[in-house]
C-alpha cells in the first residue's frame, strides 16, 4: 500500500554540473533525500514498471539512502529496480547498466571525488535513459520541483539485503542485486586486446593502481589482477571504504601523492594510475613522467585506433573548454572535427547519440567514450595499456614523440577553495565587466587577443548555454579561462586554467611552472585574485 507523507521544501536543492552535492548532516535532515528523490520521479518521463538502476560508491549514508529509494520507486510505479551489490556502482559501471538493461534511468549516490564520512559530502545524481547525466532541462524541473513539494510517496516494507544476489519484492516492485563489476568488465573486453596486455604483463611490463579506498577497486583488482594477470598487490586500496580510508579520493598530484612517490622513486614501475571516489576520473603518471589530463586526452585520441574497439577511427573529438586545445591538433591532423562543449560530462552526451563525437575528455581528469555516456577511470587506464603494448613503448617516450609532432600545452589548473560566495561573485562579475576593454592590453610579455564568456550552441538540438567561463586568449595561442565550480558542497571554489603552446620545435621538456609563470601573473593582474580574496597562492595545484 503506498503512504503519503507530507513534507515541505528545503532551500538550495539545485543540482549542479553532477547532481546535488551537500554535507551528509545535510542529507541525513528530515525529508531532505526524500524530497529531492521524489522531485526527480515526478519530473521525469518514463512508462508504467519501467526499471531504475540505483547504487553508488559506498561512502557513508549510501547503504540508507538506497533502502529509502527503493521504497519511493516501488510507491511512483517502477516495475524493477537493479541495484549493484552492497550498493556499489561505479558511475560509469552505472551508465552501462542502464544502457545494457533498457532501464529509464538512474540514480547515482556519490559526490565523486568529495570526501565520505558522517561530516563529509554526499550526492544524489540523476541518469537518463541514454546513460548519462540529465541534460539541464531535466535539471531545471527537478530543482522547480523541489520548491514546491509538499508530499512524498513511499511503502512499508523491509529493508532489502543489498549483499546478496537474485531477486527480492518491495511491495508491488522487483529488486534484483546484481553483480557490480561483471557487466562492466564484459564490456571492457570488447573494447581492448586484454591477449595483448596480457603478453606485455608476462613480459614483464609493471604497473601500480591507486584505487584510493573508492569504488573503483573490485573492478580493478578483477580487471588487472584477475584478468589481465598483473600480480596481487597492484591495485593499492582496492576495498570501497565509507570514509575513503580518510583521505580525499580525487586522483590528482596532491591526494595521490603517494602513487607520485612510487612513480618518481628509484624502483618505479613502468606505469601508474588511479581513479577516483565515483571512478570516473583517472589519473595517469608513467615512470617518472606525470601526463596531464589534458595531454592524456590528445595522446589517447591520436592512438586510439590500436585498440579493438576504435580500429575503424574515431567519428570526432570532444573537450570541455577549460581543457587545454591539445586535442584539437590531434583532431585537425586526423582530419576529425573537435568540439568546445561547456563544462559537465552531459554536454557530451548529444555529440555522443548523435555519433559527432568518439572520444571526450575534460581537464578535470575525466576521458571517455561512446561505449558508456559517462567519464570513465579505468577504461582511460585499460586504453593506455592497450596503446603501450602494441606500441612496445614507455609513457615517458609516447609523450615526447606525441609533443614532437603536435607540439606541447603547458597546462594547470589552481583551485581557491572554499570562498565566501559573495567574494567569489564580485571577482566574477567585475572580470566579466573588463572583458570588452581586455584586447590588445599588454600583461608583461603576454599580449590579449580575444576576452569573452564563453556560451555554447549545441549543434545537435541547437540549445544555448551561457556564462559558461571566462577566457582570455592571447597571441600565439596561450590562455587564462577563470570559473566558479559547482562541485563543492561549501562556498565557492575559483579555478584558474592556465595554458601556453610551445610549437613543433619549441621548449618542449621545461618543468610546467616556469612556463606558466608570466600567465600567473597575468591571471591576478586581470582579475585582482589577491585583491579580492587576500589568498597568495591556490589551495591545490592539478
Amino acid at each position: 500500500m503506498t503512504i503519503t507523507v507530507s513534507t515541505t521544501p528545503y532551500t538550495g536543492q539545485k543540482p549542479g554540473t553532477s547532481g546535488l552535492r551537500k554535507k551528509v548532516k545535510v542529507f541525513q535532515q528530515p525529508n531532505y533525500a526524500e524530497n529531492f528523490i521524489q522531485s526527480v520521479f515526478d519530473v521525469v518521463e518514463r512508462a508504467d514498471g519501467s526499471t531504475l538502476v540505483l547504487g553508488g560508491d559506498g561512502r557513508y549514508h549510501n547503504r540508507t539512502v538506497i533502502q529509502i529509494a527503493i521504497r519511493i520507486a516501488a510507491a511512483n510505479g517502477y516495475g524493477r529496480v537493479l541495484v549493484g551489490q552492497g550498493g556499489i556502482l561505479s558511475t560509469p559501471a552505472a551508465s552501462h547498466v542502464i544502457r545494457k538493461y533498457g532501464a529509464s534511468g538512474g540514480l547515482i549516490l556519490s559526490a565523486s571525488h568529495n570526501p565520505g564520512g558522517p561530516d563529509e559530502d554526499f550526492g544524489i545524481k540523476y541518469n537518463i535513459a541514454n546513460g548519462g547525466p540529465a541534460p539541464e532541462g531535466i535539471t531545471d524541473a527537478i530543482y522547480a520541483r523541489t520548491q514546491t513539494i509538499d508530499r512524498w510517496l513511499t511503502v512499508e516494507a523491509d529493508d532489502v539485503d543489498l549483499d546478496t544476489l537474485g531477486e527480492t519484492k518491495c511491495g508491488p516492485l522487483t529488486v534484483e542485486v546484481i553483480d557490480c563489476v561483471a557487466d562492466y568488465a564484459e564490456l571492457m573486453e570488447t573494447l581492448f586486446d586484454f591477449n595483448a596486455i596480457r603478453a606485455n604483463v608476462q613480459a614483464g611490463f609493471t604497473m601500480s593502481f591507486d584505487a584510493m579506498s573508492a569504488v573503483t577497486g573490485p573492478y580493478a583488482t578483477e580487471i588487472l589482477e584477475g584478468r589481465l594477470g598483473f600480480p596481487s598487490g597492484t591495485v593499492r586500496n582496492g576495498i570501497p571504504l565509507e570514509d575513503f580510508g580518510g583521505h580525499h579520493p580525487d586522483p590528482n598530484m596532491v591526494h595521490a601523492h603517494e602513487l607520485f612517490d612510487t612513480m618518481f622513486g628509484t624502483n618505479a614501475p613502468d606505469f601508474g594510475a588511479a581513479s577516483d571516489g565515483d571512478g570516473d576520473r583517472n589519473l595517469i603518471v608513467g615512470k617518472g613522467r606525470f601526463i596531464t589530463p589534458s595531454d592524456s586526452l590528445a595522446m589517447l585520441a591520436a592512438n586510439a585506433h590500436l585498440a579493438p574497439g576504435y580500429a575503424s577511427g574515431l567519428k570526432g573529438i570532444a573537450r570541455s573548454m577549460p581543457t587545454s586545445a591539445a586535442a584539437d591538433r590531434v583532431a585537425q591532423a586526423l582530419g576529425l572535427p573537435c568540439f568546445e562543449t561547456p563544462t559537465g560530462w552531459k554536454f557530451f552526451g548529444n555529440l555522443l547519440d548523435a555519433g559527432m563525437a568518439t572520444i571526450c575528455g575534460e581537464e578535470s581528469a575525466g576521458t571517455g567514450s561512446d561505449h558508456v555516456r559517462e567519464k570513465d577511470g579505468l577504461w582511460a587506464v585499460l586504453l593506455w595499456l592497450n596503446i603501450l603494448a602494441v606500441r612496445k613503448i614507455s609513457v615517458d617516450q609516447l609523450a615526447r614523440e606525441h609533443w614532437a609532432q603536435f607540439g606541447r600545452n603547458y597546462y594547470a589548473r589552481h583551485d581557491y577553495e572554499a570562498l565566501p560566495t559573495d567574494q567569489a561573485d564580485v571577482l566574477m562579475g567585475e572580470l566579466k565587466g573588463s572583458l570588452a576593454g581586455l584586447a590588445g592590453k599588454s600583461f608583461g610579455s603576454l599580449v590579449v587577443s580575444v576576452a569573452d564568456n564563453f556560451s555554447y550552441l549545441d549543434p545537435v538540438d541547437g540549445s544555448t548555454s551561457a556564462n559558461q567561463g571566462v577566457r582570455v586568449m592571447f597571441e600565439g595561442g596561450s590562455r587564462v579561462v577563470f570559473r566558479l565550480s559547482g562541485t563543492g558542497t561549501e562556498g565557492a571554489t575559483l579555478r584558474v586554467y592556465l595554458e601556453r603552446y610551445e610549437p613543433v620545435g619549441g621548449d618542449l621538456d621545461r618543468e610546467t611552472p616556469d612556463m606558466l609563470a608570466d600567465l600567473i601573473a597575468a591571471a591576478d593582474a586581470i582579475a585582482g585574485i589577491v585583491r579580492h580574496t587576500g589568498r597568495t597562492a591556490p589551495d591545490v595545484v592539478t
